[in-house]
This record gives C-alpha cells, structure tokens and sequence, in this order.
C-alpha cells in the first residue's frame, strides 16, 4: 500500500509537471492570459466557510493565486495517487485507454468543483477554451500513466473469474454491448470451441464491434428509452450474463456461478448508469456525461475479459 502511494505521488508529480508545461506554452503561443478560475474557486469556497482569505489588495490575489496553484497540484498529486492505488488492485486497462482514463480523472476532478459552485459553466465554454483544457489534462493522463507502468511491479495475480463475470455485467449495465464485445476482441478463436470459437472470429468480432458502435451512437438520441424500462434492463441482464458466461467457459470456470453474477452486475451497472446521468443532468452537457460512461463502462470490459 505505501509502495504504491509512493508510486503514484511520483507519477503524479510527473504528470502535474507536464500539465503546467503544457498550459505554460499554450499561454506563450497564443498571448492568452492565465486562468482566474482556480483564485476564483479559492475565494468561493473561502466564502462558503465563512472565511477570507487573508489580506487585503495585492496580497491577498497573491495569496488566492497561490493557493489555487497548491490546489492544483494537490489535485495532479491526488490523482495519480487514485491511479496507482487501482492499478495495485488490479484494475489495468490497455496503456491508450488508461492515459485517456486518468486524464479524464484530473480534469473532471479540477472542472467538476468549478462547475458546482458557480465560478464556471463549462456549458459556455468555447472550443478554444475546451481545448486549453483538454490538451494538458490528455499530456498528464499519458505522462502519469507512463510513470506509473515503469514504476511499478508487474501484475502477478488475477481476480477471480467470477469477480470478473460481475464486472463484464456492470460493463453491460453500461452499455449492453460491451461486454460481449470485449470478449470477442479478447478471445483467440484458436483457444475456444463453439459459439465463443464463432464470436471471436473475424466476422463475429466486426458484428460485435459494429453493433457496439451502433449502441453508443443510439444512447446519445433524446428518443433512446431508459435502461429501466423493463424490456431494456433484461435485454441487459441477459447480455452481462451471457458474456460472463462466455468468460468462465474461456477461462475454465463454472458458468453457472459467472452467469448469476453477470446478471447480478448487469442489474448493479444500469441502476449506477442511471443515477451518474440523472446527477450530471443540468451540471454538464449530456453528451459529456454520455461519452464519460462510455470510456468508463468500455475500460471496465476490457479489463475483465483480457486473458490473463
């Protein structure tokens, strides 16, 4: 456990420093003036406490300049910390998803408190200022993500397949398809027999992916219908199930026990779907939470069903 603090106070730091560099050239490039944002936050959140912050004048912008620029690393810092403790857990997704994984983290972790106390809308933002943010959060996601994989020690165990199973569920609870999709891509036909030896072949694996991609372009249409519609959430209770089951029978496990869990995680991933979308309603734009489950449902897919 300390090990891995360490390690991802380090990669933390590394990335938080990349980030800074990054946010530094783009201000020499194009003239733009440093973001007031982070001050702002240090005097809204001073003034919800009942306090101020010290000073008067110069010194007291001096001091809000500074304290939301700890603030910033602490949040670099903290991230790569969250980062480390999950990889030690076992929670590894393939190196691009996982540097786009932890970017999203840190930038959600330093737009998130702007948006819920009023200093900014990320609703209004341009596309030059998503950008200013976008660019040095995906630079901090690679470089943290770098640092972390040469810095820790190789993965020596594996969860156990029906932890797995669950996890393939709540992926589908997410999105129904993702699971069976990450289990084709996964999956070398050479290594299975029947339906799964079909599934991971090359026509099985562009139908997955093609229906996959039809799903996640379905759920950001206004007409796409609940997941809590009763017809929906079984249609996904039987995808997490059949994909868990499809799992244990790769990996050797029981499929009874696999395909209880993945039903069990596919009912748990679509009632957590549900409440993340109605809380993000009204504080960012849906597309935004929409692509954020995606990239979260799809990481949690390919860990489970990657071989091991």
């Amino acid at each position: 456990m300390i090990s891995a603090i360490g390690r991802g106070i380090a990669a933390g730091a590394a990335g938080t420093t990349v980030l800074n560099a990054v946010t530094y050239l783009d201000m020499a490039l194009r003239g733009r003036p440093a973001s007031q944002a982070p001050d702002q936050l240090v005097e809204r959140l001073a003034a919800d406490v009942g306090t101020q912050v010290p000073g008067s004048g110069e010194t007291a912008d001096n001091r809000r300049s500074a304290l939301g620029a700890l603030a910033g690393i602490a949040t670099g810092v903290s991230v790569g910390v969250a980062a480390s403790l999950a990889r030690t857990a076992g929670v590894r997704a393939p190196a691009p998803l996982g540097a786009l994984l932890t970017g999203a983290v840190a930038m959600a972790a330093s737009d998130v408190p702007l948006a819920l106390t009023g200093v900014s809308d990320p609703r209004s933002w341009s596309g030059a200022d998503w950008a200013s943010d976008v660019v040095p959060h995906l630079a901090y996601g690679i470089t943290t993500s770098a640092a972390l994989s040469a810095l820790e020690p190789p993965l020596r165990t594996a969860p156990p397949v029906f932890v797995r199973a669950a996890l393939l569920g709540i992926a589908a609870g997410g999105r129904s398809a993702s699971g069976i999709t990450a289990l084709a891509v996964t999956t070398s036909p050479r290594l299975v027999h029947g339906p799964l030896a079909a599934l991971s072949g090359r026509a099985g694996t562009t139908t997955a992916l093609l229906g996959a991609a039809g799903e996640l372009i379905m759920d950001k249409l206004p007409t796409t219908p609940s997941r809590l519609r009763p017809e929906v959430l079984l249609a996904r209770i039987g995808a997490g199930g059949l994909a868990a089951a499809g799992l244990a029978s790769r990996e050797h496990g029981s499929r009874a026990l696999a395909l209880v869990a993945g039903a069990a995680g596919a009912v748990a991933g679509s009632f957590a779907g549900a409440k993340w979308r109605g809380w993000a309603a009204g504080r960012v734009p849906d597309w935004q939470a929409a692509v954020a489950e995606d990239l979260v449902t799809y990481a949690v897919a390919t860990y489970a069903a990657r071989r091991r």
